[in-house]
């Protein structure tokens, strides 16, 4: 019995595992690999589930089932984040105007956009900066390490087109 348990539970987790990953992929827009990723999550989880089913009069298996899901959940969260699909975009705002922290972030290969905007205690540097999402924390301790002060929004594109960074990905 011990065998069927673990075999549930292995299961279990790549089985969520791949589902988490599948949904990620069809929010990013990459619905082929979606449905292939798909063929293989939908096989796991009927194999998964003709064994608990096989077993439902067994409490345990149920417990394990369901503790295995728990974890999957875990585990794809925890494979998306480290292969960081997508893209972010920082706003930075910083109190010094005459910052010369685009031009840095620049020179280290980002793409950036600033102008200059009014705050309630006068002008402010203004930046957008487009990173891809894997470099997220190195791009956001880089902004904090140059001013700790600078405030600094992050958000997601949903679509790009044109400009510095889309030039550079197609590589």
């Amino acid at each position: 019995m011990l065998g069927i348990l673990a075999s549930i539970f292995v299961i279990q987790i790549v089985y969520v595992s791949f589902f988490t990953l599948r949904m990620i992929l069809t929010l990013k827009g990459q619905k082929y690999l979606a449905a292939v990723l798909s063929m293989f999550e939908i096989t796991i989880y009927v194999l998964g589930l003709s064994i608990v089913l096989k077993y439902v009069n067994q409490p345990i298996s149920l417990i394990v089932y369901a503790v295995g899901y728990g974890l999957g959940v875990l585990v794809g969260s925890w494979i998306e984040g480290r292969i960081a699909l997508g893209y972010i975009t920082m706003k930075v705002i910083l109190n010094d105007p005459e910052s010369d922290m685009a031009n840095t972030l620049r020179d280290h290969g980002y793409g950036v956009t600033s102008w200059i905007g009014s705050g309630r205690d006068g002008h402010r540097l203004v930046f957008e900066v487009l990173a891809k999402r894997k470099n997220q924390n190195k791009l956001y301790h880089s902004i904090l390490e140059l001013d700790p002060k600078a405030f600094i929004v992050v958000t997601e594109p949903v679509l790009l087109h044109g400009g510095f960074w889309t030039r550079g990905t197609k590589r």
